[in-house]
């Protein structure tokens, strides 16, 4: 079989698991679209614009462990890098590959359409250097297959995205075919000498503690050692808590899970129970103002060990080239067999006491509230079901949701962006049809991306989203109030009528009233030919008490006078 520079592209991203791609047509990819569009195992997936194909890309991301996207030169990638750039922060392999122009043109002093008028075209491939962990441009057919190659195989290796820059002209020429995938996919093991000096460093460590608790963090996927933490718990038994981008990460159903730690917005009694704990295992964990709640709940000190993705450091010792599995099944098996070192677990069973939790307490009006919502989300998470919290009081909401094992909850805290939700949401549920999606975004939002409910509408994905409309941005709100967070209101439920045009199936309801959202309810789990949009009316002021603590905090943070 003879190759082109695209269909190696193609035959690689098929290899690597991939089902889909996302893209935005634009004339410098035109022809590596076509390309693409060759190899029938992998499926080319349209997007109304290229910051929304990014992020859809990082939504199938999370639900496949990595995905493409493709764009065109400058006015498209330089869209899309936002997208990638949640991707680097949130760990997720995204390859987003640009179509580029002719390679005559380079060096040739030709000013060309959408750049930005210099004859110098390598201002995208600078931009995406600083936003990737590897960043190629392709002017000859005969270095793509090493340059395609090398890109992927460092996105894989290091849980971050890469980027692949393609001369318009160079996609469908003649190339080499591949060799083995396993030269892209094969990850090295762990450095066997600094692996066994670090089990036996965090062994000593949990042993000299009376009272050692866990904290799991956001790169446990990413180091592919979520189960490696139950195994970890099972043999401590310790208590373990999750940080709030984490949620899900670890079974709320295990007999050690005790909840989301986030200082002042923490879960019932689990800020008591990490501030008694005399050490902590941090694993995987992310520390910045918005997961430290504003640096008021980071856990740090020589009774802390810090276990990243590769890099593991406690009490002055610093041991890299390790996998964080490795490490935790290496811990848990050095105490497999030996007395518990439950004290935590013990402890908070004394302090926790029997509330009636939000979750299942109605507002006691006939006006829709935020309570009511969180209740009828509630009702609908099996363990086939996905939550999307956007940026925002969702996270707090989604945060009080009891899960049970096998439903997930996706965040991005680190990169933040609000609208993020929507598209991610798309990407998600491309990747995973056979779990039920539900998101839950705000107004403000949500007018960043509702573009992409229309591709939700094309493909017939039943997505379930909640729309609290509240008239503003209430995360900003919380943290520094202004007239910058009023919005512009929407009649957001007709929207979907808009989407849907002549072949749609989308539905768009609207909720005031608690008797409204059970009827709109019903309505989407009954449609299974596209998404069903639940606009739901609430005042403004209604939040959830954690996002005013937390915003509290934050806004304290951010008003630091300058250091002297």
């Amino acid at each position: 079989m003879s190759y082109t520079v695209g269909t190696y592209l193609a035959e690689r991203l098929a290899q690597i698991g991939l089902k889909h791609h996302f893209a935005v047509a634009g004339d410098y990819n035109l022809v590596l679209l076509d390309q693409l569009l060759t190899n029938k195992n992998c499926e080319q997936v349209y997007c109304c614009n290229e910051l929304n194909c990014g992020f859809s890309a990082e939504g199938y991301a999370r639900a496949n462990g990595a995905a493409a996207a493709v764009v065109t030169f400058s006015v498209g990638a330089i869209s899309a890098l936002n997208g990638i750039g949640g991707a680097y922060a949130e760990n997720l392999p995204v390859i987003l590959i640009s179509g580029a122009p002719n390679s005559n043109d380079h060096g040739s002093g030709h000013i060309l359409h959408h750049t930005i008028g210099t004859p110098d075209y390598s201002y995208q491939l600078q931009i995406a250097e600083k936003l990737t962990c590897a960043a190629v441009s392709i002017i000859s057919p005969d270095d793509a297959p090493e340059k395609i190659d090398r890109a992927i195989r460092t996105a894989l290796r290091e849980k971050k995205p890469a980027y692949i820059e393609i001369a318009c002209n160079v996609s469908g020429m003649p190339c080499a075919a591949p060799g083995p995938i396993s030269a892209v996919i094969d990850v090295p093991p762990s450095n066997h000498a600094a692996l066994q000096a670090a089990i036996k460093a965090v062994s000593t460590f949990v042993e000299k503690h009376e009272k050692p608790i866990i904290l799991v963090g956001s790169k446990v996927r990413a180091a592919g050692a979520e189960q490696a933490i139950v195994r970890l718990a099972d043999a401590l038994g310790c208590a373990v808590g999750t940080m709030a981008a984490a949620k899900s990460f670890f079974p709320e159903d295990h007999p050690s899970y005790v909840g989301t730690y986030w200082g002042s917005a923490s879960t019932a009694h689990v800020n008591e129970i990490f501030n008694w704990a005399d050490s902590t295992l941090a694993l995987g964990c992310v520390f910045n103002d918005y997961s430290t709640e504003g640096w008021t709940a980071w856990p740090k000190g020589a009774s802390v060990v810090n276990a990243d993705k590769e890099v593991t450091k406690l009490d002055g010792q610093s041991f890299d080239s390790i996998h964080l599995r490795d490490l935790i099944d290496g811990v848990a098996e050095h105490f497999k067999g030996k007395p518990k070192k439950d004290a935590t677990m013990v402890q908070f069973h004394r302090i926790a006491t029997k509330q009636l939790d939000e979750a299942g307490s109605t507002s006691g009006t006939t006006k829709l509230a935020r309570a009511d919502i969180q209740k009828a989300v509630q009702g609908l998470v099996t363990p086939e079901t996905t939550i999307f919290g956007e940026t925002g009081d969702s996270w707090f909401n989604v945060l009080r949701l009891n899960l049970p094992r096998g439903a997930r909850v996706e965040y991005e805290m680190q990169w933040g962006h609000i609208g993020w939700s929507v598209p991610s949401m798309f990407g998600y549920a491309v990747g995973t049809p056979e779990r039920r999606h539900i998101l839950m975004v705000g107004d403000g939002s949500f007018q960043l991306t509702a573009q992409e409910v229309a591709q939700m509408t094309r493909r017939k994905l039943p997505v379930i989203i909640f729309l609290i409309n509240n008239a503003g941005y209430t995360i900003e709100v919380e943290i520094h109030d202004g007239p910058y967070n009023n919005i512009k209101n929407w009649n957001y439920a007709a929207l979907i009528e808009a989407f849907n045009a002549e072949d749609g199936h989308g539905k768009g309801l609207r909720a005031t009233t608690p008797d409204e959202l059970s009827a709109a309810i019903k309505t989407a789990l009954a449609n299974h030919d596209g998404p069903t949009l639940i606009e739901c009316v609430i005042p403004r002021d209604d939040c959830t008490g954690e996002l005013i603590s937390w915003g509290r905090h934050v806004a304290m943070a951010n008003a630091r006078p300058p250091a002297k």
